[in-house]
């Protein structure tokens, strides 16, 4: 039988899923779930001219929280959008 090599985040899933610290969920459980990922899927492009200040100031912003800042504009105007 062939070894398959698994990158350490598998290796943590395994180790979970062996000791059982993973739990069913119920079905109406999982399509909320599903719904609230589908909500969020980014599936349309957006193209904008920003000024340049603006931009290195949401860049170094980004960088302190440790995400893209592409992520990081798409989660602002999701907040706007939503509130």
């Amino acid at each position: 039988m062939r070894r398959i090599k698994l990158t350490s985040q598998e290796k943590r899933i395994e180790g979970a899923l062996l000791k059982g610290e993973y739990v069913d969920i119920s079905k109406v459980d999982q399509d909320e779930i599903a719904q609230a990922l589908a909500r969020r899927k980014k599936d349309a492009v957006l193209n904008i001219r920003v000024n340049s200040y603006d931009l290195e100031s949401i860049k170094q912003k980004a960088r302190k929280l440790g995400v893209k800042y592409q992520t990081f504009i798409s989660e602002l105007l999701h907040r706007v959008a939503h509130n």
